[in-house]
């Protein structure tokens, strides 16, 4: 046999040392993750099989340390899932390792403190989805006829959001491309919106406009339907070592957490394909390596598998999005107006300009409490002006031309910003909200989806909150419009008089401002703006409908009947001086404390209720019960185990389609022994009768009858079929070998035993592996080896690897002990050249190797 089998594709050193996890390998790309840690904070790099670099980021987006505790690809391998030992969850981008969305595990649970994550998975949809009666013509992507996202989709499009200015370093201009070590900073994003429950956003769903989206891809449909319906149908699942485990739909939407009875941390999971039911097998008290179950344990969810949950998962994330957009739009009229840390706002030039005019009375005319408002009133009156006032006009910067000018364009932005922003985005941004929240509330009349636990007051006080925030934004807007036109009759006041000042000779200025509303400005404008009070302030409890009119409410039939009788006289119609004037002064308007809260309400209502996903789990623990009456064959061998394995192959001639494999490494009197076993797999399968097994000397003979031992320093299961191993010959420093071994072909013997319950472990199987091997009664052989392939550069006895099965993305990947020389190898190989060796894979015949493949 060649050992040169494989070929290797890349050989390379590592800047600096690095982990590599058995997850490393992206599942459809010829990509692999590394982590590196400098300065005691992990950092992720993707590297290309082929050896080159393509991007390394900071996990961390502040200065405190951050550890990496797993990893996890999305199924489409376009997004990494980074675990943090403070429990908190990343997601980066495949394309430049950008965090795209920042989870907490404490998003999950009520607990304060975050658990250790102890696992990570992330496995894909159904892999058979059943084909509608009438196909999606219209391609609704799964979207209800009627329902609030479909009216959402039909509406027009809202302007997008400013994007955040970028900042552009020297790196980023000169640096070659795909080398560079990025920052992971993110646009600030509030608490209300971080904590709140929701897939990845689509704009196009609640029809906001993304940067560079034209209405034509609006209309013809979505570039991304396809992957969203992938995207939607995963479910990336944490386990802690408490005993938890946290769902999060698609990796961002939040299903709740599972607290197992016994609080065990579990060791393996599997998620049925077709069915919302998990697997997994759960450590005992004793904590031992074999302590966990033969039959696993299951949770059954099945509000997960039901339509429901995608649906609100969607209608939560629109309500998200909505809100975070009415937050963002409101934030930057805000700081257009008020102003900021790093923006000067238009509000501020006009304190400015008083404070200047202040201080010129103060500090040049003796004035100790100037009063400007008084000073411009009598001039606009008298039209006679101050000697302070009067230089303070014709020689001050603040009322030259420019500064007259720029004053003139802030405050016009700003107050144009205001109003048309408030009519044309968040008034209809709040509509669209109204629809969601309507909806929800639907939700909360039907006892089909009662297990939600959405509560009608709840919603119906942020619908409240809604109409109260579309009325106080339509009264922002007209008063915009308001103070611009007083504001523009001040400047041509200011203008005018300037003009005037600077006159000579017998020309005339053309007077150009109304008297009563530069008053209205000097009174409500200049100094205490009435448009403050939509950011300052109590937020408004009025409901709109108590403003219209002073008199009780009159019901349908009430109305009519004095509509007739006005009618049928004439002098009803006549003015009406009793009437009411509602005095509005006294009213809070403070649009932004208003929308605040009905984040913090909106969220709390979705809060409450995504956790029902778990909330429904039922946990069955019979199965995976620790043998009660163990039988004490020979000593326990958790202390001279290497590695324990788990594989589940889906296998049509099961009765549960399902089959698990389970691989150890032990040590037993000084000898090596690989044991696999077989047997079905799933909730109500009884291994009472026994199991199959194979025991597998750690040796190969060569063709001269000698013999060679193997140090078996790394193992995993590549797919369905194989498993690999790296090794070396035993007792020296010699090469490295990876090697395959068809797992499936081996000669597994059935081992009966009556004394075993529904509930032994595989310490029990073990222990009665291994005493029947001793007694003879189980046939062992050599490692029927495949293939193999001699490593150029990786050293050492810790090895890491790392395993990519997929078809056309066969690789395994190796990290030396040093963890900087790096080794792939392409697992490709002729479909017919390895169907011929496999059936060479019987134990009891042994592979015959030459002494040069063994090595030296």
């Amino acid at each position: 046999m060649d050992c040169d089998s494989f070929a290797s594709l890349a050989t390379f050193k590592l800047p600096s040392p690095c982990r590599l996890v058995v997850s490393a390998c992206c599942p459809d790309k010829d990509l692999v993750v590394l982590i590196a840690r400098l300065g005691g904070r992990d950092r992720i790099s993707l590297w290309k099989v082929q050896g080159s670099r393509k991007w390394e980021v900071d996990i961390a987006t502040d200065d405190v340390p951050a550890t990496v505790a797993g990893l996890a690809w999305h199924p489409d391998g376009q997004t990494i899932a980074v675990v943090h030992e403070s429990g908190r969850i990343t997601l980066h981008s495949v394309q430049d390792g950008r965090i795209e969305r920042s989870l907490s595990i404490n998003s999950c649970r009520e607990a304060q403190t975050a658990p250790t994550v102890v696992g990570v998975w992330w496995f894909g949809g159904p892999s058979e989805s059943t084909p509608a009666v009438i196909p999606d013509i219209f391609k609704r992507n799964g979207v209800k006829t009627g329902s609030a996202l479909s009216i959402l989709k039909n509406l027009p499009m809202l302007d997008p959001l400013k994007e955040p200015n970028g900042h552009v370093t020297a790196t980023d201009l000169f640096a070659f491309q795909g080398t560079q070590t990025k920052n992971t900073r993110q646009a600030s994003v509030p608490d209300v919106i971080s904590q709140w429950p929701s897939l990845a956003p689509i704009l196009e769903d609640i029809s906001i406009s993304s940067p560079g989206q034209t209405d034509e891809n609006h209309k013809s449909g979505s570039w991304g339907s396809l992957t969203r319906k992938i995207d939607e149908e995963s479910l990336l699942v944490l386990a802690d070592r408490s005993g938890g485990f946290h769902l999060f739909l698609a990796g961002t939407y939040c299903l709740g957490t599972i607290t197992l009875p016994e609080g065990h941390p579990p060791l393996f999971l599997y998620k049925h394909p077709n069915q919302p039911v998990l697997l997994f097998h759960s450590k005992s008290p004793d904590g031992g390596l074999f302590s966990v179950g033969i039959q696993p344990m299951l949770i059954n969810i099945p509000l997960l598998g039901t339509p429901a949950v995608r649906e609100f998962a969607r209608l939560s994330s629109a309500a998200c999005e909505l809100t975070r957009y009415i937050m963002n739009v409101l934030d930057e009229v805000k700081e257009s107006w008020l102003g900021s840390a790093s923006v000067t706002g238009a509000r501020e030039i006009g304190k400015m300009w008083i404070g200047s005019l202040e201080k010129r009375l103060k500090e040049e005319y003796g004035q100790e409490d100037p009063n400007v408002v008084f000073e411009l009133t009598s001039f606009l009156v008298t039209g006679s002006m101050s000697e302070g006032l009067s230089d303070f006009i014709m020689s001050s910067d603040q009322t030259s031309d420019r500064a007259i000018q720029k004053w003139d364009g802030a405050v016009t932005d700003a107050l144009t910003k205001m109003c048309d922003y408030s009519s044309m985005r968040i008034i209809p941004a709040l509509q669209r909200l109204h629809i969601v929240l309507d909806e929800i509330r639907g939700w909360s009349l039907m006892s089909h989806h009662a297990p939600f636990g959405l509560d009608t007051s709840d919603i119906m006080t942020c619908l409240h909150l809604v109409e109260r925030g579309i009325f106080v934004s339509a009264w922002l807007a007209a008063e915009a419009k308001k103070e611009l036109r007083t504001f523009k009759q001040f400047l041509n006041f200011l203008r005018y008089e300037m003009t005037v000042a600077n006159m000579s000779g017998e020309s005339q200025a053309f007077l150009d401002y109304d008297i009563l509303e530069v008053n209205n400005y000097l009174m409500s404008g200049l100094m205490d703006s009435q448009v403050d009070r939509w950011f300052t302030g109590s937020a408004p409890q009025f409901n709109s409908g108590e403003l219209c009119t002073s008199q009780t409410p009159k019901s349908l039939g009430e109305a009519l009947g004095l509509a007739h009788t006005t009618l049928q006289d004439p002098s009803q119609t006549a003015w009406q001086s009793s009437v009411m004037r509602i005095e509005l002064s006294e009213l809070d308007r403070n649009l932004d404390a208003l929308v605040q809260e009905l984040a913090s309400r909106c969220q709390q209502v979705f809060v409450q209720a995504s956790p029902a996903t778990a909330r429904s789990a039922t946990v069955s623990v019979g199965g995976g019960a620790v043998l009660t009456k163990a039988k004490e064959l020979s000593p326990a061998p958790e202390n001279n185990c290497l590695f324990i394995h788990q594989r589940v192959i889906c296998d049509d001639n099961e009765p549960n389609d399902s089959l698990q494999y389970v691989v150890a490494l032990l040590k037993s009197e000084g000898q090596s022994l690989l044991c696999l076993s077989k047997m079905p797999y799933g909730q109500y399968v009884r291994v009472a009768g026994g199991f199959e097994a194979a025991i597998l000397e750690c040796s190969v003979n060569t063709n001269n009858g000698g013999g060679g031992d193997l140090d078996i320093l790394n193992a995993d299961f590549f797919d369905d079929e194989v498993i690999v191993l790296v090794y070396r010959i035993k007792g020296t420093q010699g090469p490295i070998y990876v090697g395959t071994m068809n797992y499936t072909m081996l000669r597994y013997q059935k081992l009966e035993s009556e004394e075993y319950v529904s509930g032994s472990s595989q310490r029990d199987m073990i222990v009665d592996m291994l005493q029947r091997w001793k007694e003879g009664h189980v046939v062992s052989g050599g490692i029927p080896i495949t293939k193999c392939r001699r490593l150029s550069a990786c050293k050492g006895e810790s090895i890491s690897m790392a395993v990519n099965g997929r078809v056309g993305r066969r690789v395994v990947c190796v990290l030396g002990n040093d963890g900087v020389t790096m080794e792939v190898i392409d697992m490709e190989g002729d479909e017919v050249e390895a169907d011929e060796e496999s059936e060479m894979g019987m134990v009891g015949r042994d592979m015959t190797m030459t002494e040069g493949d063994l090595g030296p």
